[in-house]
């Protein structure tokens, strides 16, 4: 019998290397990409995308996107994948960062991003969250998560206390009373729910189900080469991750150290396809910006056309 005690601590780790396509010369040009927990790392080497890559990959883990895009902004990787909301939140920080992949998901998935209360929480919606403590991370999706629950539910910004906490943090604050509730994503919220919270609001009905490929401006003005390629692959790999989730799930359990059945889960919830950057993704994004304005969590003005690549 699996012991979940302490397996959203484990998830927290914060930088664990690994490198592919070895054997090459002290030459080889390297690409270092950063993987959030059950991210791109589990998604490239189970579909075997880089098998003949060229070049190297240097592989860096993160709990959270923050973390990885503090990476990205001071050019310590050169790509890595995030959610459309901490993505604009580092970028109007102004964090010398542009997106150059855009992915979604294809459909409305239950339970991939959602808050959660311990299971005896007479909390049962989001209007029950008025007064509460939610914990999350600063400028995740998980934040933008709060933002818009408490729009649907006709509160302000003064309506709830946010705490903003580490993924690892925040597990230990819910377990311990110190937050009524907390906001998060996969894998996350499978971990929290095998340990018995329940979510009370699904992130489903709020987020547009973005994620950006993003990579500071020194990679995009050197790499270009290496970007793009690893690209077309990462876009190969979404395809075949679709309709290959028992694999996936089974290297993200290995890579991660996941239960088998919440490594499943994340990898059927994770499920996105590349899309165009266009002007509806920008429009999109716009709403994004918007709420974070309205809630006084963004005040700088950089145009958010601005924030994405030409093609790569």
């Amino acid at each position: 019998m699996i012991d979940r005690r302490g397996l959203l601590a484990g998830l927290a780790t914060t930088a664990a290397l690994a490198a592919c396509g070895r054997g090459g010369s002290a030459h080889t040009e390297v690409l270092r990409v950063g993987s959030q927990k059950g991210g791109t790392k589990s998604l490239m080497l189970a579909s075997g995308a880089l098998d003949g890559v060229s070049y190297e990959v240097e592989w860096s883990e993160f709990p959270a996107a923050q973390n990885l895009l503090e990476a990205l902004g001071s050019s310590a990787v050169d790509l890595g994948l995030v959610g459309d909301a901490p993505f604009q939140f580092a970028y109007q920080a102004g964090s010398p960062i542009k997106a150059v992949s855009a992915q979604r998901t294809q459909s409305r998935i239950d339970g991939a991003l959602s808050i959660l209360v311990p299971a005896r929480s007479p909390v049962r919606d989001g209007k029950g969250l008025k007064g509460k403590r939610i914990a999350t991370t600063r400028g995740s999706v998980g934040h933008y998560l709060v933002l818009r629950s408490l729009m649907a539910s006709g509160y302000g910004p003064g309506d709830v206390e946010l705490a903003f906490l580490s993924p690892s943090d925040s597990r230990a604050a819910l377990q311990t009373g110190a937050v009524d509730a907390w906001s998060t994503w996969m894998p996350y919220v499978a971990a929290a729910q095998a340990e018995g919270d329940r979510i009370v609001v699904d992130g489903r009905d709020f987020v547009q189900g973005y994620g950006f490929d993003v990579a500071p401006e020194s990679a995009i003005e050197r790499k270009r080469a290496q970007l793009s390629d690893f690209l077309a692959r990462e876009a190969k790999a979404l395809q075949w991750a679709r309709n290959h989730v028992d694999q996936y799930g089974a290297v993200l359990a290995r890579e991660t150290g996941l239960p088998p059945d919440i490594a499943r889960a994340t990898a059927e919830k994770n499920v996105r396809l590349r899309v165009p950057i266009d002007a509806s993704v920008i429009s999109d994004q716009q709403v994004v910006l918007d709420t974070f304005r309205r809630f006084g969590e963004v005040k700088t003005v950089r145009p958010i056309d601005k924030a994405f690549a030409d093609h790569i």
